[in-house]
């Protein structure tokens, strides 16, 4: 059943308001979370050396923000909650921007890369290929897209006050395909545990250079 306009802003305003009742202790519950794998993933794929522009895209209260700038990287903060944007804005001393994600406005071919963290699970599924345009409207050409999700059966809705979008690898492929990315590399985190034992499934992407092919 499509989402009407108002279902959206409800879906944004219930999911960052649970965000931001609990931003100190989601700070400091996520803070020593080691995601250098993930890090590395972007980062190795992106082409040419540092400093890279970066795109934290829901970068949460500012850890893997704060990682890219002290690794010599450009980083911007994109986030929806307020709580999280003053703490981003304090902790990584980069520039944040607040913006919901049903209602982007993103710079063109601005970003080597975005790193997309734990985000794009919020995103309902019928507005998920406009997002995905956007973001790779906002890369430059041969820039790169990691995407980290919680991965399930493609089941949606609200999950302990949050709206979330559970996908399989096929499916998340799919989209990700027909926003005219090129796939890199997947995998299932945490790294060195059973399938079952993984909850994250995180992806890596290319835009394809202007006269490439797919």
């Amino acid at each position: 059943m499509k989402l009407k306009p108002q279902d959206l802003d409800r879906i944004s305003a219930l999911t960052l308001q649970h965000y931001n009742q609990r931003a100190g202790d989601f700070f400091e519950g996520t803070r020593d979370h080691d995601v250098s794998q993930n890090i590395a993933a972007l980062l190795n794929h992106i082409e040419g050396g540092p400093p890279c522009a970066i795109l934290d895209f829901g970068c949460g209260p500012g850890r893997d923000l704060k990682t890219f700038s002290d690794l010599g990287h450009i980083a911007v903060g994109l986030e929806g909650a307020a709580q999280f944007v003053e703490m981003a804005r304090t902790y990584s001393a980069c520039e944040v921007w607040q913006q919901d994600f049903n209602k982007l406005d993103l710079p063109p071919k601005r970003f080597d890369g975005v790193f997309a963290n734990a985000a794009l699970f919020h995103v309902a599924s019928q507005e998920l290929p406009r997002v995905l345009a956007e973001l790779h409207a906002t890369l430059k050409p041969g820039g790169v897209l990691f995407t980290s999700n919680p991965h399930g059966r493609n089941e949606e809705g609200w999950n302990r006050g949050r709206y979330g979008v559970y996908y399989d690898l096929a499916t998340w492929r799919s989209h990700v395909l027909s926003a005219e990315f090129v796939e890199l590399a997947h995998y299932y985190r945490p790294p060195g545990l059973p399938r079952e034992q993984q909850p994250w499934l995180a992806s890596v992407w290319r835009k394809a250079k202007a006269g490439a092919g797919r």
